[in-house]
Order: C-alpha cells, then sequence, then structure tokens
C-alpha cells in the first residue's frame, strides 16, 4: 500500500482528495496536516464522510511515500521549510508554487499534464500539479501545438464553477453575489496563463499569444472554455478531429466528442472532453473538464499512479452526474 499524507485537506481540493484515496485500492492516508483543525476528525470538516474514515486531522506527517500539499497558493515553499520530508517521499504540490519554476530545496518538480508530460511524471521525484483553467485550457491546444499548427493568436473564453475561488470567503464567492450571476475577473491576467505560455511554448516550439478571458459562473462545479485560433489553410476538420483523436489514443480520460459537450458530462470524473469544429478559416475546440477532479485533486492521483508504476486510472473510474 502506498503511505499519503495530505497537507492543508480543510478545503475543497483536500475534500476531494480525501474523496478519491479513500477508495482507492492502493493507498492508506496515514497523516493529515493542517494549522486550524488539530485533533478534529476528518468528517467533521467534510460532512459527506461521515462513515467513510475515522482519521483525524494533526501537526505530524509521519513517514508517507506520497506527500499531498492542499494549501494556498504561495504557502508550499513555506511548509518544505518548516517541514522534515523524508528526501524518499515523493511531493505533489496542487498549488502554483512550482509549475513555472521547478528547481527548489534540492527538489525537482516535474509538470503535472499528464496527456503531455507522461513519460517524464513515471520518472518524477516530484509533480507541480497544473491548474484547474492551464489543465482544460492545455488539453485543447495540445495536439495543435504537437503537429505546430498554432500560427496565430489564440483566443479563450472559460467560465469556471464557484469551487475555483476556494473555501475562503470573499464578495464574489458569496452565494448572493454568484447565484443567477456572471462576471469577468482577471481579464488577460490571470495566473496560469504563464503556466500555459511556458509549457504550450515548449511543445510547440514557439510561445504562443494567449488572449484569455476568465468568467466565474452561477454554478459550483466545472470548467467550460471556448478555445480557437485561425486554421491552417486547406486543412478540413476531419483532418483536425484526426489529429486530435491520435494525440489522445492513449489517454484513459480525454475523448473527442463528435457532438457539442456540456459541463455535465464531466462533473464529478476526471475526464475531460473536446469538440472541434471549423468556421470561416478558425479552428475552434470546446474543453469541458470538473475543475476540481481533472483540474486538481483527480489529476494528483493520476500522477500519483503513474510515479508508482500504477495503471493510469486506478481509483479514478469515477461515476458522472447526469442530473
Amino acid at each position: 500500500m502506498i503511505r499519503a499524507a495530505i497537507a492543508g485537506g480543510t478545503g475543497y481540493t483536500g475534500g476531494e482528495l480525501f474523496r478519491i484515496l479513500l477508495r482507492h485500492p492502493d493507498v492508506e492516508i496515514t497523516a493529515a496536516t493542517t494549522t486550524s483543525s488539530d485533533g478534529v476528525p476528518v468528517y467533521e470538516i467534510h460532512r459527506d464522510l461521515v462513515g467513510e474514515t475515522e482519521l483525524k486531522f494533526g501537526k505530524e506527517l509521519g513517514k508517507p511515500d506520497v506527500l499531498f500539499l492542499c494549501l494556498g497558493h504561495g504557502l508550499s515553499r513555506e511548509f518544505i521549510d518548516t517541514h522534515e520530508i523524508g528526501s524518499d517521499c515523493r511531493i505533489i504540490d496542487l498549488g502554483n508554487d512550482f509549475r513555472t519554476e521547478k528547481n527548489y530545496g534540492g527538489r525537482t518538480f516535474v509538470y503535472g499534464l499528464c496527456e503531455a508530460f507522461r513519460d517524464d511524471i513515471r520518472n518524477a521525484g516530484n509533480i507541480a500539479n497544473p491548474g484547474c483553467f492551464a489543465t482544460a485550457i492545455q488539453l485543447a491546444l495540445l495536439p495543435l501545438a504537437s503537429h505546430r499548427l498554432i500560427r496565430d493568436e489564440v483566443h479563450v473564453t472559460a467560465i469556471t464553477g464557484s469551487t475555483g475561488a476556494g473555501k475562503k470567503l470573499s464578495e464574489t464567492s458569496h452565494f448572493s453575489y454568484r447565484d443567477n450571476n456572471i462576471s469577468i475577473y482577471k481579464l488577460f491576467t490571470h495566473q496560469h496563463l504563464a503556466e500555459i505560455k511556458a509549457h504550450i511554448g515548449a511543445i510547440s516550439g514557439t510561445e504562443p499569444v494567449v488572449n484569455f478571458v476568465p468568467m466565474r459562473g452561477d454554478f459550483t462545479r466545472g470548467i467550460f472554455a471556448s478555445v480557437y485560433t485561425r486554421a491552417v489553410p486547406g486543412m478540413t476538420e476531419k483532418e483536425y478531429s484526426d489529429i486530435y483523436n491520435g494525440y489522445y489514443s492513449g489517454s484513459p480520460f480525454v475523448f473527442l466528442s463528435e457532438k457539442g459537450v456540456s459541463l455535465k458530462e464531466v462533473v464529478n470524473t476526471n475526464k475531460s472532453l473536446l469538440h472541434v469544429e471549423l468556421h470561416d478559416g478558425y479552428v475552434h475546440v470546446s474543453s469541458v473538464i470538473d475543475n476540481l477532479v481533472k483540474g486538481a485533486s483527480g489529476q494528483a492521483v493520476q500522477n500519483m499512479n503513474l510515479m508508482f508504476g500504477l495503471p493510469e486510472d486506478r481509483g479514478l473510474r469515477l461515476k458522472p452526474s447526469a442530473f
């Protein structure tokens, strides 16, 4: 059994990680640390886990085989500096500390976008889990980047559920603000742009110009990304579809749909659904994921599976919720 510890497990991504790992056939959660809920049972924070686990939050990590960091952005470095973590313990960071700066404290972090860097992840000691928007957008762009087909600016409009803002309340995450409301935030400046440009650029050979309009949605879970760029003259929609099907033929979670896609087809799963169309000289890709699963905790477990030589989909065949 893989001994897993979770640091900062009181938030949304931590709760989702508990739900997945408690049902993973090859994992035992041996510790869960927090600065605010020492001695409190996990099920008192995540009420849906009543009857599922008797584990309590504490301060000690023990000696895990893998440590998941579910801390606030910018806090992972501090945690590594202030805790004794064995050199043989693998770290999977769900924050943004190491997504573009991979070396810290004698550790090297591999960017954990499984569909792009699967072989590197298998041999990695530490993983920087991608951001949720970054995951949805890069999955839409990876086949184009790998075939050098991004030859103009990329335009993205993507909407996320309220859980993407984290558990800590702010004016724009309250129910009274979100309900029956949609708004734009961090226009063209979202923090996930840096990792998108860096990693898509590394694959395509040229860093793309990405014009990103992020939006807050009036729902709790999921990301819908609308991504388009100028098509290569002469290429047909079928040729684009063949490229996408070929690129993701070995992926257990990413699928090209012949029909338009919607959020309910992926919520509560580790899947990504894509839909490709050509319109008036542009190739358009719709990309949908669950921001807490494929966009966070599910992808973290997918990375763990690869690191420990397990089947990539072990413990991640989750039931979608269609209604």
